[in-house]
């Protein structure tokens, strides 16, 4: 590649070649992911690297490698999914700590579980985790598969295990349309439960089986449908309102007001996603637009970029995005008028 002004080359000595043939990958395939992704050119030759491209380009793939690289002193193994992590973690446009070498400090953005540590896999989730230990009120909202709810669900039993809070509370709207729940069978519990299952998959990945149907029994897990929620003060307590886009206003203000001393909550939703009836507002929407500024509020959003499931999902959501957009402004654009 020739010198441009908009071009840089950097390099990086590494102190360790025994390390050096998992940074890089089986021949060379890590190395590869992340030219592709940031579209930069990496030689190597023994222990140094050299990166040439595009200066922020450059910058990214400098602190991604140095991130990975730090795993692997830390006796961590580095996969693709790694290696596309430490990518989108170097993203500048959210302010990080730094690990005093230009990579990013990785143990700060971790929840350690019982059965798990998880670590921060964009930038955004590393705001959101530091969000989620330094507010009193978090507001998650973004597409599916950006972690919203399993992170906060880490978070919750995290400080349960810790001690700092004695229970976690499981909250959303059990209906898409409505809270019917006298039409479902069984007892509470067995009403609710389908409407939060992704919750309950975080646990049990989280918790051994045992002692999620434990801290159900004696209370330390607790799943409180939202249209119960009224008239009580939740203090000591992580409380998680899932799926919040398809409350009201009125539900919204009401379970916010549940929280009570030493409790911290966490809202969670998609604005793309409302499946409320026509010309009822989102909850979710208006609290957005009322606590943005409000001390010990953090509002947190994810795109697609932030999705981490199978790539293919980023994709889709970016496609309806833009179709979505595209509608928009055609509904706004100006129409002719009809000849006479």
């Amino acid at each position: 590649m020739s010198d441009t002004p908009a071009a840089r080359r950097l390099e990086i000595a590494f102190d360790d070649n025994r390390l050096l043939p998992l940074l890089y990958g089986e021949h060379d395939t890590h190395l590869v992911r992340i030219e592709t992704q940031l579209g930069v050119q990496i030689a190597s030759r023994g222990n140094l690297l050299t990166i040439t491209g595009p200066a922020d380009a450059a910058e990214t793939a400098r602190a991604a490698l140095l991130s990975l690289w730090d795993r692997l002193e830390r006796s961590q193994s580095v996969t693709a999914n790694d290696v596309d992590a430490a990518v989108r973690l170097s993203d500048r446009g959210v302010e990080l700590p730094s690990d005093g070498r230009g990579g990013v400090a990785v143990p700060e953005l971790t929840i350690r579980a019982r059965r798990r540590s998880i670590a921060a896999r964009t930038a955004r989730q590393a705001a959101y985790f530091r969000a989620l230990e330094q507010n009193e009120l978090t507001v998650a909202i973004g597409p599916a598969g950006t972690g919203k709810t399993y992170l906060a669900v880490a978070q919750a039993v995290a400080m349960l295990t810790a001690g700092r809070v004695d229970r976690i509370v499981l909250t959303r709207p059990a209906v898409e349309a409505g809270e019917r729940l006298g039409f479902l069978p069984g007892d509470m519990r067995e009403k609710v439960d389908p409407y939060l299952r992704p919750i309950y998959d975080a646990l049990y990945d989280l918790l051994p089986p045992e002692q999620v149907e434990k801290r159900l029994v004696t209370g330390d897990i607790e799943i409180a449908p939202l249209a119960f929620m009224r008239g009580r003060t939740l203090s000591n307590a992580f409380i998680i309102l899932d799926e919040a886009q398809n409350t009201t206003t009125v539900q919204m203000k009401m379970a916010l007001t549940r929280l009570g001393e030493n409790s911290r909550f966490v809202v969670t939703g998609d604005l793309t996603q409302i499946d409320l009836p026509p010309g009822v507002r989102s909850g979710l929407r208006d609290a957005v637009e009322i606590l943005d500024g409000v001390e010990g509020v953090a509002i947190v959003r994810f795109n697609d970029k932030d999705i981490v499931r199978h790539p293919l999902v980023g994709r889709i959501v970016a496609a309806y995005e833009r179709v979505a957009q595209k509608r928009k402004e055609a509904e706004a654009a100006p129409k002719d008028d009809a000849p006479s």
